[in-house]
């Protein structure tokens, strides 16, 4: 007790001192080695657990590679896709509109999996509150989008917003644990797995005995988008597997959720600047991966 007192109050002496720092100085290599240090603290002290909060188009520069790695194969009009600890459907949502509104020939078959039967029934309804013309800031699910966007992916009745019938039909909700081996036989082989922001809430160990199994479901040539996640264990596993980091968009996917890099290194979620001078930053900082031929064990 007396241990973990001492450490709150060296890291909120650090936060103070932390915000007078220039932001020139915060990319430097001292000051990251000295953020990582203290988010190693915040780890070793906070007891992780699972949030729900989300926005829609948290990361366009995901959503951007996933419509040009759908573009490589145009010739393809099927597109299987497993969004994992889907929460309340924002991303699914997102995913759909996005790659619907590119491709209006293809048939994405979307699979949206969360261990939550409540909060999967809020994804499935697909209705939130809110308010078009007040959509910036104060934490609501509507800030990243803009006006255009919020009027073509909804039906608004008041401050009440229906995600819109073309971008809803097709998804099949499903009640499942990523840790459940049987999860692989129930999906099936998928062209992309979505795995966002839940590994982070997981410790460590979980969370890379979690990633394992997940690469089960990534078919042969498939993709995995895997951020939300402890650096060092998807670098640990993507290494093991084998996976090829896909170049395209590193930097802009790194840095496309401001709210996880604007935590850092404050929470364990916290993601950290980019450093290219590391000698695998790719491997480190790709958030998403190309399974390879052989078969995943």
């Amino acid at each position: 007790m007396l241990r973990r007192s001492l450490i709150e109050v060296y890291l909120q002496a650090n936060r103070r001192v932390w915000k007078l720092l220039p932001s020139m100085f915060l990319n430097s290599e001292l000051i990251l080695s000295y953020g990582t240090f203290l988010q190693k603290l915040i780890r070793c002290s906070s007891k992780r657990r699972q949030y729900i909060g989300t926005f829609f188009f948290r990361n366009r520069p995901q959503l951007e590679l996933m419509c040009r790695l759908v573009e490589l194969n145009p010739s393809n009009s099927n597109l299987r896709i497993a969004v994992l600890g889907c929460s309340i459907g924002a991303e699914v949502y997102s995913i759909l509109w996005t790659l619907r509104s590119a491709r209006p020939d293809l048939k994405v078959q979307l699979c949206a999996v969360d261990v939550s039967s409540e909060v999967l029934s809020v994804a499935r309804e697909g209705v939130y509150t809110g308010n078009a013309s007040d959509f910036g800031g104060g934490g609501s699910i509507f800030e990243r989008m803009t006006k255009e966007e919020l009027e073509e992916m909804f039906e608004w009745k008041g401050r009440e917003a229906r995600v819109r019938p073309w971008i809803r039909e097709g998804i099949r909700w499903q009640v499942g644990d990523v840790n459940d081996p049987e999860l692989i036989d129930i999906l099936g082989p998928q062209d992309i797995v979505v795995a966002s922001n839940f590994l982070c809430h997981m410790e460590p160990l979980d969370a890379e005995n979690c990633l394992y199994k997940i690469a089960g479901l990534v078919k042969p040539g498939g993709y995995l988008f895997v951020s939300g996640v402890d650096l060092d264990v998807r670098a640990k596993v993507t290494s093991d597997l084998g996976w090829r980091p896909v170049p395209e968009l590193i930097e802009e996917i790194h840095d496309g959720d401001p709210s996880v890099r604007g935590d850092w290194p404050w929470q364990w979620w916290g993601l950290e600047p980019l450093n290219k001078r590391k000698y695998n930053w790719q491997m480190r900082y790709a958030a998403v991966f190309q399974q390879d031929n052989r078969v995943v064990q």
